[in-house]
């Protein structure tokens, strides 16, 4: 009996870290993220606004990997803070996102401000929903601005 329990256990364990690595196996890097942007971007001024924001909208397509995703976001006039794009939750396009609070921080906000800057590029870290676990988790977002929109891609924590 006491065998019976001992291999049930290192079942459930190896199961456990079988789960946990495949998650893990989800997860997008800093590096990654940063090339997903660039992609856009590249993407966006090949094809234009329009066939950019498809493509990013595209939950099947090429940007999205994962736990990794494109969003794109209005920078000036009634477009700013309006998300054009985003290719995990598809409720959040063509709204105003500006006032969207994620753990005390203003992401969105914070997005606008980077992009604003002579660089127009960096990073931001918050708290957000894992569409994959499910959890709220500590998450940073790389953002670039390319002409009057920024694109951005956040890796988990």
């Amino acid at each position: 009996m006491k065998r019976v329990f001992q291999t049930l256990l290192a079942t459930l364990f190896a199961l456990a870290m079988g789960q946990a690595l495949a998650q893990d196996a989800q997860r997008g890097t800093a590096d990654e993220a940063v090339a997903m942007v660039k992609r856009a971007g590249a993407f966006l001024e090949k094809n234009g606004r329009e066939k950019a924001i498809a493509a990013f909208n595209d939950s099947k397509g090429e940007f999205i990997k994962g736990d990794l995703y494109v969003f794109m976001f209005g920078m000036n006039g009634e477009e700013r803070g309006v998300a054009l794009a985003h290719g995990q939750n598809a409720k959040m396009v063509n709204k105003n996102l500006t006032e969207l609070n994620a753990g005390g921080v203003y992401p969105i906000k914070e997005f606008l401000k980077l992009a604003g800057t002579p660089a127009g590029k960096g990073w931001v870290s918050y708290k957000w929903p894992n569409s994959i676990s499910k959890n709220m988790e500590d998450k940073s977002t790389y953002i670039e601005k390319y002409g009057d929109v920024l694109i951005g891609v956040g890796i988990y924590k």
